[in-house]
């Protein structure tokens, strides 16, 4: 509870804060919603010339472009402005005000900023999701739906651990921003099915680079149901992935020179 009502000062300072730069509130919600059309209006012009995609037809296709969208605002209004700002409070030495402070310091730094301009997007893309569930020709059922949220909220926590890894080397290199352009470039493998992808990549993309966890697993979910296998992989990769996120934190903070040393 205590760290819910620091979470909810969180939100609610943001959400002052946001309102204040209104060009830039509304600029940002205008950006993404072109990002939804773009990415809708390309697989629709794209199964114009074929009828499947990795096996998927375009009502699967825009579930799982729908799911990505989901995804995406998710970790956008939670996570993306603290990981961006997390090279530049280690270079100038603000992350000792963090420190400092009687509560988890990854938590902090994770999670003290919320973006209000997205959690508008992260609406717009529930109810482009919503959508792509209605128009849907076959039953889907409702234990599948409420195992496909989860899986998503579940690419959301694995996008953020994808992200933070290529950040967290700044504690060394000084230089984050590189590495974490690397990483954004690298979640665009994210936005196709791994269907598409050689054996190789789509198996790297689900294990070491966890990024088909993002919507291609959660929209296989809802197709195909779950298989014990299936979730014990899904365990297996997310406890991995946090527990080499957090051991690299500690190693990072032993590692920081703050601005007092």
């Amino acid at each position: 509870m205590r760290y819910l009502r620091l979470y909810l000062h969180f939100v609610r300072f943001s959400l002052s804060r946001a309102l204040e730069f209104r060009f830039d509130f509304y600029f940002r919600i205008v950006m993404d919603v072109v990002f939804y059309a773009t990415q809708l209006a390309f697989f629709t012009v794209l199964y114009g010339q074929t009828r499947e995609l990795g096996g998927w037809s375009l009502d699967q296709i825009y579930l799982f472009a729908t799911g990505y969208f989901v995804v995406d605002a998710l970790f956008m209004t939670v996570f993306a402005n603290n990981v961006w700002w997390l090279p530049i409070l280690v270079n100038k030495g603000d992350l000792d005000y963090h420190l400092v402070r009687p509560v988890s310091s990854l938590f902090f730094v994770s999670l003290r900023d919320f973006a209000a301009n997205s959690l508008i997007n992260l609406v717009i893309a529930g109810g482009l999701l919503g959508w792509a569930v209605a128009r849907y020709p076959e039953p889907l059922g409702a234990g599948r739906v409420i195992l496909f949220v989860l899986f998503l909220l579940l690419g959301a926590w694995l996008l953020y651990l994808v992200r933070l890894l290529f950040v967290l080397p700044v504690f060394w290199t000084h230089s984050g921003h590189g590495l974490l352009e690397v990483s954004w470039a690298l979640t665009f493998l994210g936005e196709r099915p791994v269907e598409i992808y050689h054996p190789w990549l789509r198996a790297l993309l689900l294990t070491v680079l966890p990024l088909g966890f993002v919507a291609s697993v959660p929209v296989s979910v809802l197709f195909s149901g779950w298989t014990l296998a299936g979730l014990a992989h899904a365990g297996l990769v997310t406890a991995g992935m946090t527990a080499l996120t957090l051991w690299l934190w500690r190693r990072a903070l032993a590692a920081y020179a703050s601005a007092s040393s």
